[in-house]
C-alpha cells in the first residue's frame, strides 16, 4: 500500500499509452499532409525509427519414457517498430506469429492442442500476439515505461522472457528505471498481466496479477556488482504460484593473469506464500557459481539449492526464464514439492568465434530427504553467418529416476534477425 501514488502515476502512463501512441502517430500523420506537397517526410520519431524482422524456423524432436515421441516444427516470426526518441518520448509496438508447419498432433503443446494428447510436451502453441507495445518517457536519469514489455532482471532466475519458446513471455506492466545515485540502479515495476509462452489458452491462460517488482543494484566495487530484490507475486487465477520473495546477489569477475579470468556469483534468496496461496509455506535459495576464462575456453562450475517446507512446497520461479536453469531437457520446470539441488559443470569454447559450443553436466537430488533424481547432459554448437542468420543444434540427454522418466530433446534451428 506504500506505493500506491507511484502505482496511479505509473498506471495512468500505462493504461493511456496506446491512445497516446495512436495521437502521436495520427499527430504525425497529419503533419506529414500537411507538408505534403513536394515529399512525404516523415515526423523525426519515426524518420530515424528503427524497424526490426525476426524469423526462427525450428525442428525440435522430445521423447520422454512414460509418453509417446514429439516431433514440432514450427516458424516464429516478429515484426516491430521503435521510434526514435523525441523530447523524451519514445513508443515500441511489435506483432508476433507462431506456425506449425506440420500436423498439430505431432505434439503436446502443453495441453493447448487436445490432439496432442499423449505425447512428449513441446510448449511452442500456434497463435499470433501483440508481443509488445508500450510508451516511455525518460528525464533526469529515469525512465517511466507502460504497456506490453519484455522485462528480463539479473540472470532471469526470477523474471526473464522465456526467449528460447517461440513465444515470448512479456509483460503488461508499469515501470520505472532510474539511477537516484552515482553507481545505483532502481527498477520499480507493478505487473497487471503475465502474457507467457503458451498464448494465453484455456489450458494454459495468461497470468491475471497484482504483483510488484522491486530491484536495486549498487556498481561502485571493483569486484562486481550487489543486488538486492524483493518480487511480491499475486496471481488471481494462479494462487498457487503466489508468493513474496526477498534476496540479494553479488557477481563479478576479476583478472588472474594477463589471459585468465574468474568469474563468481553468490545468491540468497526467502519466500513465502502470498495472496490466497492455498499452502502456508516458506523455502530458500541459495546458488554459487565459479569460472576461469582463458583463451577461447572457459569452464565453470555451480551448485544451486530449491529448498523445500518439510517437502510440501519447493521454491518457486514462475517468471524466470526457465530453460535456461535446471537442464535444457526441461525436466524441472515446476520445482518438485521436495526441493531441487543441483550441482553442474560446463565447458565453452569459442563464444567470440564463428562457432561457439558448450558442453554441460547437471546431477540433481532432492532438498528434502537427499533423493536422487536423475543426471543430464546437455551439449550445443552455433554459427553465426552474415550480419542477420544464425544456425544451431542443441541436444539434451537426461537419465532419470522415479518419479521422473528418462528424456532425450534434440533442436535444429535457423534464425534471421534485421
Amino acid at each position: 500500500m506504500h506505493h500506491r501514488p507511484l502505482h496511479l502515476l505509473l498506471l495512468f502512463i500505462a493504461r493511456r499509452g496506446t491512445c497516446l501512441f495512436a495521437a502521436f502517430v495520427l499527430a504525425g500523420v497529419t503533419g506529414v499532409s500537411a507538408a505534403a506537397a513536394d515529399a512525404i517526410v516523415p515526423p523525426p520519431p519515426f524518420a530515424a525509427g528503427k524497424l526490426s524482422v525476426q524469423s526462427r524456423l525450428r525442428w525440435e524432436y522430445a521423447d520422454q519414457d512414460n509418453l509417446r515421441d514429439a516431433n514440432a516444427f514450427t516458424l516464429r516470426t516478429r515484426l516491430g517498430f521503435t521510434t526514435a526518441p523525441f523530447d523524451g518520448w519514445q513508443a515500441m509496438v511489435e506483432g508476433e506469429n507462431t506456425s506449425i508447419l506440420g500436423p498439430s498432433e505431432n505434439y503436446n503443446a502443453a495441453g493447448t492442442n487436445p490432439g496432442g494428447a499423449g505425447r512428449t510436451v513441446i510448449a511452442d502453441p500456434p497463435g499470433t500476439d501483440v508481443n509488445q507495445a508500450w510508451l516511455s518517457y525518460t528525464a533526469l536519469d529515469a525512465t517511466l515505461k507502460g504497456g506490453r514489455q519484455r522485462l528480463v532482471l539479473d540472470n532471469a532466475r526470477f523474471v526473464g522472457d522465456s526467449g528460447w519458446r517461440q513465444n515470448m513471455q512479456t509483460f503488461d506492466a508499469a515501470t520505472l528505471t532510474a539511477k537516484p545515485l552515482k553507481n545505483v540502479s532502481v527498477f520499480y515495476g507493478y505487473v497487471w498481466r503475465v502474457s507467457r509462452v503458451y498464448g494465453d489458452k484455456p489450458a494454459q491462460p495468461d497470468f491475471n496479477s497484482r504483483s510488484h517488482l522491486v530491484n536495486v543494484s549498487y556498481t561502485g566495487w571493483a569486484a562486481g556488482k550487489l543486488t538486492a530484490y524483493a518480487y511480491l507475486l499475486d496471481f488471481s487465477n494462479s494462487a498457487a504460484n503466489s508468493s513474496a520473495t526477498y534476496g540479494a546477489n553479488f557477481a563479478g569477475a576479476a583478472p588472474v593473469t594477463r589471459d585468465v579470468k574468474l568469474t563468481y556469483r553468490a545468491e540468497y534468496a526467502t519466500q513465502r506464500d502470498a495472496g490466497n496461496n492455498p499452502v502456508r509455506y516458506s523455502a530458500d535459495y541459495g546458488d554459487a557459481e565459479l569460472g576461469v576464462a582463458f583463451a577461447a575456453w572457459d569452464f565453470g562450475v555451480g551448485y544451486e539449492v530449491l529448498g523445500s517446507d518439510g517437502g510440501r512446497k519447493g521454491f518457486a520461479t514462475p517468471l524466470a526464464t526457465l530453460h535456461a536453469f535446471n537442464g535444457w531437457a526441461d525436466l524441472f520446470l515446476a520445482t518438485p514439492a521436495r526441493g531441487l539441488r543441483d550441482a553442474s559443470a560446463s565447458v565453452g569454447f569459442g563464444a567470440a568465434s564463428a562457432f561457439p559450443a558448450r558442453l554441460v553436466y547437471h546431477e540433481f537430488r532432492s532438498d528434502r530427504g537427499d533423493l536422487d533424481y536423475g543426471r543430464e547432459w546437455d551439449a550445443q554448437l552455433s554459427h553465426k553467418f552474415g550480419r542477420y542468420w544464425t544456425i544451431l543444434a542443441k541436444v539434451a540427454r537426461y537419465d532419470g529416476k522415479p518419479p521422473f522418466f528418462d528424456t532425450d530433446r534434440l533442436w535444429l534451428q535457423t534464425e534471421f534477425s534485421f
